[in-house]
């Protein structure tokens, strides 16, 4: 009977067979990748393919996935010691190793400095030309300079004049500029690594003597760990892995609200089959076993194919996370026998399958418990649509929902920071809306139909009662469409105004009027810095960044560090919101740190700087600030440490101009000093769009991906829906017909009870995104001040978009079985069960 059933009403299943094969190929698919990325193929390596052993310091209890990408743990900060570069001399000598921002002009932004004695165990050799011989000299790929050429190189330590000396072939794992030794250390002190070239087990003994756990001797594939390239495969890799589970546990929610309730309603849609068997002697047990059955048989075959889907797809999702710049270049899923192959694939099969059942298991359960004698009166009336349970699933859900929105808008604001726990809390609101959809089909349609209450024809009276005493139907015809807009909405919306509360933020915390913004580099030389400072008229204060070390209860944590010239300079560019203390405090011997660390003005700060110094600095005041952007100001006296925390580059430079300073003039002379050095001279509101374009990017991204499937599985709904609802009507058609009623008034009536049914679910969606925008713009101005006034104009357009696209899926769902309907004869419309 499963079998004649899904033969015979196989267009009621093909909807959500569509929806099972995209669900399950999309799990198959996210979970290949998480799979991949925890089980990855060792990387070989690329700077030192060629050296016997490499030593660099090391800490057992860091781990770079908790960090952003470029911060060190203190001993990679301190680098290699004097101590521990004597030791391993001892043992057959040592090749000194450094790594810094050295940039031709024009070139790369990645370009990177290093002595020219390690280029050989990269596999580096002259091209032509000859090695660095003087402190003036330098060696560059053939693709960036010729032999003898002239070129400007950017350092941290500023501009210089170089003469290329000789090239070497172009290699794909890094851009490197290299220099002699000496004008290497003269340019970053702090020694990266080393190459040890005496025997393996006395360079251990030598470097276990000399630093205990605070070094490591890498071999093998190991030395991949000393290659740039492994921090910026991990970051993508960690991208990557904050992504997918987000856009997994949404869409699979979504995916499954949607084939669940695609399962009940063609459930419910059955009722007059069901009751039919109940009244010729079925038992509620073979009742349910038969509609369990034909769930087995749906999800069975739609989950096997969506496995092998999102086996095939599994890349192709891969290929648009390295498009996107979330995921390495290099990251590849290979098909295979392999436990990280056959486990998503097994888990994703199961997946469809559960759900499925999932969602037939009520409607089966209260379609078996129907007496025979109430059985055809069962299956003629349409009930409410709201039973105990998803009554008592949507009270919990507002309750829950008006409970989350409080909690966001006055207890957690930084949750609305945190894009993974965010977008599955923008789920709540939408999804109760639809659990509760059936409760709001009176009020809404009364409402709705208001304005054509004196429209003259039976066609507007028709729609509305047909709508109020079919609520079951209304609300399944109207979730989809609900669900769309709605998550749209929301998902858009907080994307957009998170980013523009950033860029109020920034701009209110900015004085200034003027800033410096890297052009085409990491940062801007402290030397271009004080060349603008000299300019007549021009106060500039460029905070360098740096990192801080502090012991709280026996763990070290790590804390960016902003190096300001004094409490002046940071009055007069920054605006920052003091909590406690003043600004006017600070001196050589203090800070001022965030709100957020939990410390108090007056106190003392015990910190480790990054090369290795120990101080204790005051805190003159603590300000108000976010998690990621909770930066202590230091001293000037702690510029030197930014060569070893980070690159020794200002990331921004604020610049004000002298009261009777002409500014036609004093820009000029700005950008006239700055050319070709890696900076470039913009306003505040520049400064805020380039700060947040890297944040922003991330997050647009994950947000974006989000709602492209969410609105693909419920744009599959809505069509699905309104297909099973219309088909399953033709006695509505046949007794218009009989009435009456033309084949253009019935299309008319069809498409009108359409478009109110629409215009319920984006009522209703508006009402959950209200709630979600409620909480938003509470957490924002809690954290930035100044939530957005407005939505972006893309947003609109595409939310405009998505809800007119909504609309005519519904209208072809309603109107093609309704013309096929009227192309039958009206007597057997009449008499057609199915």
């Amino acid at each position: 009977m499963a079998f004649q059933t899904l033969r015979g009403r196989w267009v009621s299943f093909l909807g959500t067979v569509v929806a099972l094969v995209l669900g399950v190929a999309q799990v198959a698919a996210m979970g290949l990748l998480l799979t991949a990325v925890r089980d990855l193929p060792d990387r070989p390596a690329e700077r030192f393919a060629d050296a016997p052993a490499v030593v660099m310091p090391y800490d057992p209890n860091w781990n770079p996935a908790h960090h952003d990408l470029g911060v060190r743990s203190l001993p990679q900060a301190k680098g290699v010691s004097q101590d521990l570069l004597r030791k391993v001399s001892g043992t057959g000598g040592t090749v000194v190793d450094r790594a810094f921002h050295a940039q031709l002009e024009g070139g790369p932004k990645d370009q990177v400095g290093h002595p020219w004695p390690v280029a050989g165990f990269g596999g580096y050799a002259l091209r032509d030309g000859r090695a660095p011989a003087s402190d003036r000299e330098i060696v560059v790929p053939s693709d960036q300079a010729r032999t003898g050429d002239k070129v400007t190189v950017l350092t941290a330590a500023g501009v210089g004049t170089y003469t290329v000396s000789g090239t070497v072939s172009p290699v794909g794992w890094e851009n490197a500029v290299f220099f002699t030794d000496p004008e290497a250390a003269r340019l970053a002190p702090r020694i990266n690594a080393l190459v040890a070239l005496g025997p393996i087990e006395e360079v251990r003994k030598a470097v276990r003597t000399a630093a205990g756990k605070d070094a490591e001797v890498l071999t093998g594939h190991n030395r991949h760990k000393a290659d740039a390239s492994e921090a910026r495969d991990r970051e993508a890799l960690d991208n990557t892995i904050t992504l997918v589970p987000v856009m997994a546990s949404v869409a699979g929610t979504t995916a499954v609200f949607v084939v669940a309730s695609t399962f009940a309603f063609a459930v419910i849609q059955r009722r007059r089959e069901i009751a039919l068997l109940r009244t010729v002697g079925a038992t509620p047990r073979q009742v349910r076993r038969m509609i369990r059955n034909e769930a087995l048989l749906v999800s069975g075959s739609a989950s096997a194919v969506g496995t092998v889907l999102g086996l095939l797809g599994a890349q192709l999702l891969a290929d648009m996370l390295i498009g996107l710049d979330i995921s390495p270049p290099w990251f590849r899923i290979e098909p295979s026998l392999h436990w990280t192959v056959l486990a998503p694939l097994a888990a994703a099969f199961l997946t469809g399958v559960l759900v499925a059942l999932c969602g037939v298991t009520v409607a089966a359960r209260r379609a078996g418990r129907i007496r025979p004698v109430e059985a055809l009166r069962e299956a003629a009336v349409d009930d409410s649509g709201m039973t105990p349970g998803r009554l008592l699933l949507g009270v919990t859900g507002l309750v829950g929902a008006a409970g989350l929105t409080a909690w966001i808008a006055l207890g957690n604001p930084a949750l609305v920071l945190s894009p993974s726990a965010y977008a599955l809390a923008l789920l709540v609101p939408v999804l109760t809306a639809a659990v509760l959809a059936p409760l709001a089909v009176g009020p809404f349609t009364r409402l709705l139909m208001r304005p054509l209450r004196h429209v003259s024809g039976p066609i507007a009276m028709l729609v509305r009662e047909s709508v109020r005493t079919s609520r079951r139907r209304t609300a399944a015809t109207a979730a989809p469409i609900l669900l769309t807009v709605g998550l749209t909405f929301s998902l858009l919306s907080a994307t957009a105004a998170l980013g523009t509360a950033r860029d109020n933020g920034l701009r209110n915390q900015v004085s200034s009027d003027y800033a410096l913004a890297p052009d085409g580099t990491p940062g801007i030389s402290p030397q271009v810095v004080e060349k603008v400072s000299r300019i007549e008229g021009v106060q500039v204060a460029a905070p360098i960044l740096t990192t801080i070390y502090i012991q709280d209860e026996g763990r070290l944590e790590v804390n960016d560090g902003l190096v300001v010239d004094g409490d002046a300079a940071l009055k007069r560019m920054m605006n920052l919101k003091v909590v406690e203390g003043s600004l006017d405090a600070m001196d050589d011997n203090s800070t001022v740190v965030p709100d957020v660390w939990g410390k108090h003005a007056g106190s003392k700060l015990k910190a480790l700087m990054a090369d290795g110094t120990e101080t204790s600095l005051r805190i003159a005041a603590t300000y108000h600030a976010v998690r990621g952007e909770d930066a202590a100001y230091l001293p000037q006296r702690f510029a030197g440490t930014a060569a070893y925390a980070r690159d020794g580059l200002a990331r921004r430079a604020y610049i004000s101009l002298d009261s009777g300073t002409d500014p036609a003039t004093a820009t000029t002379a700005i950008r006239k000093a700055v050319a070709g050095t890696g900076a470039r001279f913009i306003t505040k509101g520049q400064l805020a769009a380039s700060e947040s374009a890297h944040t922003r990017h991330l997050t647009e991204v994950r947000q974006r991906s989000i709602t492209v499937i969410v609105v693909t599985f419920c744009f599959i709904a809505i069509l699905n829906t309104l297909l099973m609802s219309t088909t399953d009507r033709r006695r509505d058609v046949a007794v218009l017909r009989m009435t009456g009623a033309t084949p253009t008034q019935v299309i008319r009536f069809f498409i009108a009870e359409s478009l109110l049914v629409t215009a319920i679910g984006v009522t209703l969606a508006a009402i959950a995104t209200a709630l979600n925008l409620t909480a938003l713009w509470a957490a924002l101005h809690d954290l930035f001040g100044t939530p957005p006034s407005r939505v972006p104009h893309t947003v609109i357009a595409t939310i405009t978009a998505t809800t007119a696209i909504s609309t005519l899926l519904a209208l072809i769902g309603t109107v093609l079985p309704v013309i096929k309907a009227l192309r039958a004869r009206t007597v057997q419309l009449a008499g057609i069960r199915d």
